[in-house]
C-alpha cells in the first residue's frame, strides 16, 4: 500500500471530523456539508478503487444540498429511554 493511499484518506477524514459541527445558517451548513461530503466521497472513491476526484464531486454536491436544506432545530433523536 502506498503512502498516498493511506495519507490522503486519513487527512480527509480528519478534515471531515473537524468540520462536522459547523453551520448555523443555510449557507454555512451548505459549505460545511459540501466539504464533509467531498472528503467522504474522495475516501469512498479511493477505497472502492474508483476516482477520488469523482467521489469528491458527487459527495460535495450531495453534502452541499443536504446542508442547505436542513434546519439545525429539527433534529429529533426520539424519546429518551429512562430505566433501561
Amino acid at each position: 500500500m502506498t503512502l498516498r493511499k493511506v495519507l490522503v484518506p486519513a487527512m480527509l477524514t480528519g478534515l471531515a471530523l473537524a468540520l462536522a459541527g459547523c453551520g448555523y445558517s443555510p449557507g454555512s451548513r451548505a459549505l460545511s456539508g459540501g466539504a464533509i461530503g467531498a472528503g467522504t466521497g474522495a475516501i469512498i472513491g479511493a477505497v472502492a478503487g474508483g476516482s477520488p476526484a469523482t467521489g469528491a464531486l458527487i459527495g460535495g454536491a450531495v453534502g452541499a444540498v443536504g446542508g442547505a436544506v436542513t434546519n439545525p432545530n429539527t433534529v429529533n433523536l426520539g424519546r429518551p429511554v429512562i430505566g433501561h
